[in-house]
């Protein structure tokens, strides 16, 4: 049974940072797209960024881009979201997925098989 167990949230002020990690069980190799999600109330579950396994190739959603960066560590099975610049409105329950095999869409939460607890990310105005 794989994995995902994401780490690094918190409270942080508005216009910080923080950096996510997610780390699986199995090797990250095994998996053709790992991605980050988020929950806020009273919203729907949102992507906020994938990456590649082949090729690295990151996708991060349009709401968070050029804040918020994905990157990966083969040799640690670890993936991160980097988060820099956070809004209030950042605020929700952050979410590591990955997929078996290569997804259609990379931001629908249908594509992945294998989901983490959470981390809850909080950013104080």
């Amino acid at each position: 049974q794989v994995q995902l167990v994401e780490s690094g949230g918190g409270l942080v002020q508005a216009g910080g940072s923080q950096r996510l990690s997610c780390a699986a069980s199995a090797r990250t190799s095994s998996f053709y797209t790992i991605g980050w999600f988020r929950h806020a109330p009273v919203k729907e579950r949102e992507f906020v960024a994938a990456i590649s396994r082949s090729s690295g190739t990151p996708y991060v959603a349009t709401s968070v881009k050029g804040r918020f960066t994905i990157s990966r560590d083969t040799a640690k099975n670890t993936v991160y979201l980097q988060m820099n610049s956070l809004k209030p409105e950042d605020t929700a329950v952050y979410y590591c997925a990955a997929s078996r095999n290569l997804p259609t869409l990379v931001a629908a939460p249908r594509e992945y098989d294998y989901w983490g607890q959470g981390t809850q990310v909080t950013v104080s105005s």
